[in-house]
């Protein structure tokens, strides 16, 4: 440690060495305080940069991150994959992952960006993303009888409650639509054009609920029912199913590989809990039979040479930005990629299995492309922060975040349902920040015509057959 006047001084400000949000350190603990106090404490006249060296070598995702962390980075990460995802809606709808990469190298690459309002606004994604976490969260606080029937209520009202804060998010009008439906319950009809991935990209917190391979009962019941309160058809609703599956195994350290096989094993947990249901039981079954979802998953598990759950995946020997355009293009329903409820986890698990655990090789793979970027980005970041917590990720991407405290708080409460008793209160969610607008879109024209864009993509009638992705199929 410094000694002398400065010991005292930098003792001061030891507590920040504490507040990182990254505490997986690999220097022993004495060295690293006295590294700590030469190079970070404020009481010293290093520069940025040497500041920024000691953080880059000091964090090792070889040590093990606290699990507390990894449920707030799961949380949070969600929000920075969709807001870089979205850009505002410029990102979201372009159709070239290389004119995203052009001008994400204009801005500076990931290290410069500050994600932060205006520009960088998080979409409808995040927002009914809280509005699930928090309606978790709060069920858990009231509800110790476990009376699901609770929160599928409290659910519905989150859901209508966050429309309220759709200005510049571009919701899709599938949810929209659907949520005016919830008023006076929270099941809706079957829905043949439910097939979107709006259900998917607010679930992945349903896998921090319930993370344990014993909770898969409950998270069947909760993703599917959250689901199809907007989304009502297996294509939509099993999307939602496979998000929240893949956070509960990130959070149980399976590994990625075994990730899509294993959902596909516990599809028949889905279908047995429709039957049970009661509720649109034949639509569902009969569509489900069919087997546009599994088929999809199955033929993408071929591709990769990962089917049985235990090989290696296998990549194109050229797999650059292009080539995965094409590949994005390829398994989505009607041309637009990871706009559907199968499409959007599989090409954020795709991402999850080519990134190497490199975040920013994460980024490039599952946000910049040119489909439904913050839909595929949102699971993707989800799932790394539940495995990795913020290792490896720019604060610049995630200090200065849209509802960071928010999705912080969201994801300490559920961290603190699944590893205490189960017991604690309101109080223990602190919502945070308030909803802002975030204005109009910068240079993506006219916000109606990229809403009429996501209409298009995600309310789209599945076809009931078990035909490749796109093959006789039509967006009505």
């Amino acid at each position: 440690m410094v000694q002398g006047d400065d010991s005292v001084c930098c003792t001061n400000h030891l507590k920040g060495l504490y507040d990182l949000p990254r505490k997986h350190m690999t220097l022993a603990p004495s060295n690293l305080l006295l590294r700590f106090s030469e190079v970070c404490c404020p009481c010293h006249s290093q520069t940025d940069q040497e500041r920024e060296d000691f953080f880059d070598v000091t964090m090792d995702a070889s040590q093990e991150v606290p699990m507390s962390q990894r449920f707030q980075a799961s949380m949070v990460l969600s929000g920075v994959g969709d807001a870089l995802g979205y850009y505002h809606g410029r990102w979201e709808f372009c159709n070239s992952g290389k004119t995203i990469h052009k001008e994400l190298e204009q801005l500076g690459g990931l290290k410069k960006i500050v994600v932060a309002l205006p520009k960088w606004n998080v979409s409808d994604d995040t927002v009914m993303h809280l509005a699930t976490a928090e309606a978790l969260a709060e069920w858990g606080c009231e509800s110790p009888d476990n009376d699901k029937t609770r929160l599928f209520e409290l659910l519905a009202r989150k859901y209508i409650s966050c429309m309220n804060d759709m200005n510049g998010r571009a919701p899709g009008m599938t949810c929209v639509n659907s949520t005016r439906l919830l008023s006076s319950s929270y099941q809706i009809p079957f829905n043949p054009r439910g097939g979107g991935c709006g259900a998917a990209m607010r679930a992945m917190c349903i896998g921090l609920r319930f993370p344990r391979p014993e909770d898969i009962d409950d998270l069947v019941a909760v993703g599917v029912e959250s689901g199809r309160m907007t989304h009502h058809h297996p294509t939509g609703f099993l999307g939602s199913f496979a998000a929240a599956l893949f956070v509960s195994y990130a959070i149980q350290g399976k590994p990625v590989k075994s990730w899509g096989a294993a959902m596909l094993s516990e599809l028949h947990v889905c279908q047995e809990y429709l039957m049970k249901s009661g509720h649109c039981v034949e639509e569902n079954i009969r569509t489900m039979n069919n087997g546009y979802f599994r088929d999809a998953w199955t033929k993408y598990l071929q591709l990769r040479g990962i089917l049985d759950g235990t090989s290696e995946p296998t990549f194109p020997n050229v797999y650059g930005v292009a080539e995965r355009d094409d590949f994005v293009k390829s398994v989505s329903f009607d041309g637009w990629g990871g706009a559907s409820g199968h499409d959007a986890p599989m090409i954020a698990y795709d991402a999850l299995l080519g990134c190497g655990n490199d975040w920013a090789e994460l980024c490039s793979r599952s946000m910049f492309h040119s489909g439904d970027s913050d839909s595929t980005g949102v699971i993707a970041a989800a799932c790394y922060g539940a495995m990795n917590g913020f290792t490896g990720v720019p604060e610049n991407l995630f200090r200065h975040l849209e509802y960071r405290d928010r999705l912080l708080n969201a994801g300490k409460a559920l961290y603190l349902l699944t590893h205490t008793d189960g017991v604690i209160t309101l109080a223990d969610i602190d919502k945070g920040d308030q909803p802002e607008s975030p204005g109009p879109p910068p240079d993506t024209g006219d916000l109606d015509q990229l809403k009429s864009m996501v209409s298009e993509g995600q309310d789209q009638t599945v076809v009931e057959s078990s035909e490749e992705p796109g093959a006789g199929a039509s967006s009505l």
